[in-house]
């Protein structure tokens, strides 16, 4: 029983460790548009056409400057995110899992004539992460909505 539970232990550990070594997904926008969500990723995009990984985009209005602001605070202000990119209305950002410590990686950007903020998150592995591609997202928009 203790070597079973050994085992376990350490295929667990393992599974931790490639999860969280995983590169990051292609990312960045072509001609307006997110990359496609993969089908075996938890992933989540408000450009997506189907009910898996469709999430709605977050609304915004006003100074793009402020709304980007405002929205790099969201990200941050979630457990474990940390923006890495802002470039005019872009921004790229990863979130650190509380649990086995698995990466997402989200991209959003703010498109100020139609007062949306289109979103695209998804996770670096597959085994361990849930829902939490999705689950942020929403956290960051309840933080930002609060801001507005």
């Amino acid at each position: 029983m203790k070597q079973l539970f050994v085992t376990a232990l350490l295929a667990l550990a393992l599974a931790a460790l490639f999860a969280c070594s995983t590169k990051a997904p292609d990312l960045g926008m072509s001609e307006g548009k997110f990359a496609v969500c993969p089908p075996d990723l938890d992933c989540v995009s408000s450009q997506a056409t189907d009910d898996k990984h469709r999430i709605e985009p977050i609304r915004a209005t006003g100074d793009p400057d402020k709304v980007m602001v405002d929205l790099g605070t969201a990200v941050e202000s979630v457990f474990g995110g940390k923006v890495l990119l802002t470039e005019g209305n872009y921004l790229r950002a990863e979130f650190k899992s509380r649990m086995l410590r698995t990466m997402d990686d989200a991209e959003f950007f703010y498109d100020q004539q139609a007062g949306l903020i289109q979103v695209h998150a998804v996770s670096r592995g597959e085994a361990f992460n849930f829902s939490d591609s999705r689950d942020r997202i929403e956290e960051v928009r309840m933080i930002f909505e609060n801001m507005q």
